[in-house]
């Protein structure tokens, strides 16, 4: 049997980390995504680590630690506010149902990790968290019709009109930041 070759749709997205352990348990242990796959390259003044986990599909969420290996030594995980943008910018979304949200929700609770947020989007039900590189993850629970309409897309990349009824179901809770900033930090300080 001949195993079948995807060619489409993501392999793997990779994000930087500081800690594989503290990593892999936020992601395995509280999220329930399996570690699949680790790779491990020395270099000769450190090493780099890449780790993969099975976001349930197929398709892996992956990780770099890196040590040594020409990275600057004020290096950033945080991939929003590390690069000047609010923390709800680039964030990882999966896909979720009811189920799947309440055992997230009741994971992290167990190890005191609140909510960043609740939102509705009208066409899904949104639970945020932060993991433990300062990267934001998003629980997306759809509830109506994502609304695919190519045409009035392209026609909203030339407009300011507001379109987004997003309502908050729970509060941005800033405990739920975790230790990491909501806003980047003002340059020169």
């Amino acid at each position: 049997m001949t195993k079948k070759t995807r060619n489409r749709g993501f392999h793997h997205v990779v994000y930087a980390c500081r800690n594989s352990e503290e990593t892999r348990h936020f992601y395995e242990d509280l999220l329930g995504m399996p570690l699949v796959h680790t790779e491990v390259k020395n270099a000769p003044d450190g090493f780099f680590r890449h780790l993969f986990f099975d976001t349930g599909d197929g398709s892996c969420v992956a990780f770099f630690e890196v040590s040594g290996v020409g990275e600057n030594p004020d290096w950033s995980s945080e991939v929003s506010t590390g690069n000047g943008l609010p923390v709800w910018v680039n964030h990882l979304a999966f896909a979720s149902d009811e189920e799947r949200t309440e055992t997230v929700r009741e994971q992290l609770a167990a190890e005191k990790i609140v909510p960043l947020m609740e939102v509705d989007h009208g066409w899904c039900h949104s639970l945020y968290y932060m993991d433990p590189n300062g990267i934001m993850v998003e629980f997306c629970r759809d509830t109506g019709e994502f609304g695919v309409d190519p045409e009035t897309a392209l026609a909203r990349l030339d407009s300011t009109d507001d379109t987004d009824y997003s309502t908050f179901i729970q509060p941005l809770d800033i405990e739920g930041l975790r230790g990491f900033n909501l806003f980047p930090e003002p340059k020169g300080t």
